[in-house]
């Protein structure tokens, strides 16, 4: 069991509030980690294995995502343990919402993550009585569906493309086939990238050739993740890692690529889809080897500024334009991995240190001014 004070530091968190509901079933945490340069905002997870401590790392992870990018809101993540597959699930997300009320919308605003879908936004704002509740909400709920939209894939691609100076024709490999690994693919294909890998949790597909785009998502469509079991010729997970690219793209989970899948990935580039895909003595690796790493909070941030947008326009009765959204994503998130590739090129050390610094001098900034250190 986490012990919560163990995950305090100078940084956060201020707040940890678990919640439980016997009815239900449901056990879910909330972690507000910094709130200097805003009130808390962060996604909200839903799984059988949710942790305090995982859900208290990513918190932090948007701490960082929120300054990097320089929009002002507060690291902040929920985490909800319940099976989404049960039939049960509507009953315990309710659950989680009241449970929360004092918290949501004035401390925290939900926002979509693993497990959580648009319709379960719509949930959560129906429980609550408030459209500011939670963010993701369907379009004809006057919200923006970032998942719909697929922000976060489509700006893993525009870093990708950025830093080759152009994607079209390269490899690519990309780890998970859900929300950001599939509009990821799609993106890439639009760019003219070759992607030659995917993987699910049924398994993985490696074509050198390339694989075809157009009848994977054709498949996603209307198989889910068993697309890449009926596109046939599945390979057993890991083979995504190991394809030959020219950028590899871990799209799935936490602490996927450690220490030794870094010595073993054949690639020039790896661009972050997922949060916290690779381990801290990986990413030494990795930059021995040469190969650049683009950090989570700098390449998966596609999504926290379509929420930005969201946020800014919860209360009103205008719809947000998409192609405003990826207009700015595309132009926030290509400038953000220049100035860390090149900082890190300059100053020797780590893209993620470089990264990090670049977050953690504009929080500590906002603390200052706010006389929370001296």
């Amino acid at each position: 069991m986490t012990d919560v004070l163990q995950l305090m530091d100078e940084w956060g968190p201020e707040k940890v509030v678990t919640v439980s509901d016997r009815r239900s079933g449901m056990k879910g945490v909330l972690v507000i980690d910094n709130t200097a340069r805003g009130m808390g905002k962060g996604g909200t997870r839903m799984g059988p294995e949710v942790t305090t401590g995982e859900i208290a790392r990513l918190a932090r992870v948007m701490t960082w995502k929120w300054a990097a990018v320089d929009l002002f809101f507060g690291g902040a993540k929920a985490g909800i343990v319940f099976d989404p597959a049960s039939p049960d699930k509507e009953k315990a997300l309710r659950a989680f919402a009241r449970a929360l009320s004092n918290e949501v919308p004035g401390e925290y605003v939900l926002g979509l993550d693993v497990g959580l879908t648009e319709r379960d936004a719509a949930i959560v704002q129906d429980e609550l009585g408030d459209r500011g509740a939670m963010m993701g909400a369907p379009a004809a709920l006057g919200g923006l569906p970032y998942d719909e939209l697929g922000v976060t894939g489509f700006g893993v691609a525009e870093v990708a493309d950025e830093l080759t100076e152009s994607v079209r024709g390269k490899r690519i490999a990309i780890q998970g086939f859900g929300v950001v690994g599939a509009a990821a693919a799609r993106r890439f294909f639009e760019l003219g990238a070759v992607v030659v890998a995917v993987s699910s949790v049924h398994g993985a597909l490696h074509d050198p050739d390339g694989l075809d785009v157009a009848r994977l998502l054709a498949l996603r469509e209307s198989a889910g993740d068993a697309a890449v079991a009926e596109y046939g010729r599945v390979l057993p997970l890991g083979k995504e890692l190991l394809a030959p690219c020219d950028v590899l793209v871990p799209a799935a989970t936490q602490d996927v690529i450690d220490k030794d899948w870094a010595g073993r990935v054949d690639t020039k580039m790896v661009v972050e889809g997922a949060n916290l895909p690779t381990t801290a003595a990986a990413q030494a690796v990795l930059a021995a080897r040469g190969i650049t790493v683009v950090p989570d909070f700098i390449a998966n941030a596609g999504g926290i500024i379509a929420a930005a947008f969201g946020m800014d326009a919860r209360y009103s009765p205008f719809p947000v334009v998409p192609s405003t959204v990826m207009t700015a994503v595309s132009s926030k998130l290509r400038g953000n991995a220049g100035l860390v590739v090149r900082e890190a090129a300059r100053t020797g050390v780590t893209t993620h240190e470089a990264a990090r610094a670049l977050a953690q001098d504009r929080v500590l900034a906002a603390m200052r001014l706010k006389g929370q250190v001296t």
